[in-house]
């Protein structure tokens, strides 16, 4: 599962079908794909003249020349293909899909073709932005943006098809990504008028079948969405059974569907590694970056093509943390300084033709390189000027502990200095209390109100400062499905304890995202039925009569699975709502160490041989993208800007949590008799040695052992 050689095999048939001088038509949704995916110079191999809009209407016609066009089958573009047919500008077309056309559109467009211009129609799957070959977006921002910007078409050109977009960052959003909001009459409903639930259907569908999988579902039980979308996408499967009639695998893919909103912390944190602290501190957009705001910088700088696949020094430290990347940047020049003096590429050093020729034919590659070490440089330098300028250090170390450690009065203490500091920007005072208001949510004696009511004192407007309410109804305690923080009972805050004692090797990456978890769970066959489901299973999958009585079958058939199925080889993780950097990167580092045969520590099941994981999602967020989201939650649902009763622990009053998961789910309390009453105790402890995690597991149970002999002789 290659995300980045699936798109460009596509893109590879699209170029070579037709021979010949080119011009290849995009709309706006398949521009970003394909800058992502394929390079300029592989355009120039396969004789493509002219990249253009289809949405331009001032285009020159050119008679003599065909056209190739791949562009999304939405009804914008639909029409504008219907326009060029009936009015054509070349000589004739090649028409490529990149998801599924209907019988009836197929029909518009022959009625169209009265000049019968067409040579092919072909659909293609090449329905998502490809940012590496394990991670992908479906580049919809899942809010509305305050002001949209309404921008001509544009000719791209091919030195600047990459560079499609405009310096603008307001303007650059509005092209570069599409604004459907998720949310319907909560936020727990898709918004059916806005097309986001059938346009991620139609994404995922197109991922599957570019990767030739036709996968099984599974989804946290408390989200409604994730649930709906995995129904729909299931129902388009069954739907074009041919299309999807795919050799079966033992054990067969998974597509888990998770929900953004039971992991709000994520998004928030200030990042460390290359390609996550660009886009957290400057913003990545379709792999460009905008400086054109930096003092000092070069033009040809203030706009920057990152790309795996173009640049090998981006490519090799992509996910390198900023102490190290200062090192690499130290290297590359040197290296480039070797290089220019082995060459005899300086001044005063070319004596002789064969100097003269051995420059002629280095030279591209030293420009190339030149402009590559310039490049880092100048942004590796913009870095490091905002970390200062933004205290950003100081904010991240207490984001990190906030994220990763439990110390109300510290924490309550530190927090508040920062928001009272006037170096600390105000989006860094509303990410702290943000941070602090999620953590200790059900903390008795939390001072979420006081810190709210801190933030308008210093800096912050009242509606940003309300934002600590409406991520406490979207994403706190009562939204979300798993234990956040580590902290919901004995087990799990034995768990984060274990995890202090290993100690800390960077204060600054202590968070691990909690989708690492859930995903390790599936991969080692121990990520419970019961929390996340399966949609369907195949009848070859299904146990037999005598197993299913065993195990107890429920109606959906989702228990009794033999663990080779429950441990895929392939898995597709998804995002509603958007991933981030930081989760890209730990799925890709994840990735590495199945392919080296590491596995994981500790005693019990091991992934799969061969084992990979990809994950996308609804967009790719940073810290200002998912403050905006909240502005426009809320926007439309204004009843969460205030703290209704039961939002909060009690304030003011002792420590310790409010609730417990494990009575929670059980409706009771815990039993710790003995005898036959003793099962609940069994019960509960195998939950929690579950939970508690393989590295302690045979000293818990040893120490657990004891007490309960203690508790059936009286002690």
């Amino acid at each position: 599962m290659n995300l980045l050689f699936s798109t460009q095999r596509y893109f590879q048939k699209i170029l070579t079908h037709s021979t010949g001088i080119k011009v290849l038509l995009l709309d706006n949704e398949t521009t970003p794909i394909i800058s992502l995916a394929i390079t300029q110079s592989t355009l120039l191999q396969n004789e493509i003249y002219l990249t253009d809009s289809l949405h331009n209407n001032n285009r020159d016609p050119i008679h003599h020349l065909k056209c190739i066009c791949f562009i999304r089958p939405t009804a914008e573009s639909l029409s504008a293909i219907q326009d060029e047919l009936r009015n054509p500008r070349y000589k004739e077309y090649w028409l490529y899909f990149s998801n599924m056309l209907k019988k009836s559109e197929i029909e518009m467009l022959a009625e169209a073709d009265e000049r019968e211009l067409v040579r092919e129609v072909q659909e293609y799957f090449a329905d998502y932005a490809p940012i590496t070959e394990s991670h992908f977006s479906l580049n919809v921002q899942p809010y509305t943006h305050v002001q949209q910007i309404q921008l001509p078409p544009t000719t791209i050109t091919l030195s600047s098809l990459v560079n499609q977009l405009p310096a603008a960052t307001a303007a650059k959003k509005t092209r570069g990504s599409r604004a459907l909001p998720l949310y319907g009459d909560s936020t727990y409903t898709w918004n059916i008028s806005t097309g986001a639930l059938e346009r991620h259907v139609q994404c995922l569908a197109a991922l599957c079948l570019s990767l030739k999988k036709k996968p099984l579902i599974r989804f946290p039980r408390s989200s409604k969405m994730a649930k709906k979308l995995g129904q729909e996408l299931l129902y388009q499967m069954q739907s074009e059974q041919q299309l999807f009639d795919f050799r079966l695998t033992h054990p067969p893919p998974v597509l888990l569907i998770l929900d953004r909103k039971h992991d709000p912390v994520t998004p928030l944190l200030t990042q460390w590694t290359y390609q996550a602290m660009v886009h957290e501190i400057l913003g990545i957009e379709n792999g460009r970056v905008d400086l054109s705001g930096a003092p000092e910088i070069r033009p040809e700088f203030q706009e920057m093509v990152l790309s795996t696949e173009q640049d090998g020094f981006f490519a090799k430290n992509l996910y390198a943390n900023f102490g190290d990347l200062g090192a690499s940047v130290k290297a590359y020049v040197s290296e480039f300084q070797a290089k220019t003096v082995s060459s005899k590429l300086v001044a005063g050093k070319i004596d002789t033709v064969q100097d003269m020729k051995k420059f002629l034919e280095e030279y591209p590659e030293h420009r190339k390189l030149s402009g590559n070490v310039s490049k880092h440089v100048s942004l590796v330098g913009e870095l490091s000027r905002l970390v200062a300028e933004l205290k950003l250090l100081q904010v991240s170390e207490l984001e990190q502990s906030l994220a990763a450690n439990e110390s109300h009065a510290s924490d309550l203490k530190n927090v508040r200095d920062m928001i009272g500091s006037p170096q600390i920007t105000a989006d860094a005072k509303l990410r702290l209390a943000l941070l602090y208001a999620l953590r200790y949510q059900k903390f008795n004696g939390n001072q979420v109100v006081g810190i709210v009511e801190l933030l308008k004192q210093h800096g912050v407007v009242e509606g940003d400062a309300q934002l600590v309410y409406v991520l406490l109804h979207f994403a706190g305690h009562g939204a979300r499905q798993d234990d956040l923080f580590s902290n919901a009972n004995f087990f799990s805050r034995g768990k984060s304890a274990l995890k202090g004692l290993k100690g800390v090797e960077n204060v600054y990456t202590q968070h691990t995202p909690a989708l690492v978890e859930t995903v390790e769970l599936l991969l080692k066959g121990r990520l419970k039925d019961a929390s996340y489901p399966l949609l369907d299973l195949p009848n070859d999958l299904l146990p037999s009569a005598s197993s299913a009585s065993n195990n107890n079958i429920n109606n959906n058939n989702q228990s009794g699975i033999n663990n080779a199925t429950l441990r895929p080889i392939e898995l597709i993780v998804f995002v509603v709502g958007g991933t981030t950097y930081e989760e890209a990167r730990a799925i890709a580092l994840l990735n590495d160490r199945l392919a080296s045969g590491q596995g994981f520590s500790g005693p019990g099941p091991q992934p799969q041989p061969g084992a990979r994981v990809i994950l996308g999602g609804t967009c790719v967020h940073n810290s200002k993208t998912f403050l905006d989201w909240l502005r426009d939650l809320a926007h439309k649902f204004p009843e969460y800007l205030d703290p209704k009763p039961g939002l909060l622990g009690t304030p003011g009053g002792g420590g310790g949590l409010v609730g417990d998961s494990v009575a929670r789910e059980s409706g009771g309390s815990m039993n710790l008799g003995t005898g036959s009453s003793g099962s609940n105790l069994n019960q509960q402890v195998a939950a929690g040695l579950e939970e508690f995690g393989d590295a302690a597991v045979d000293g818990v149970r040893s120490l657990l052992g004891r007490v309960r002999k203690g508790v059936a002789g009286g002690f």
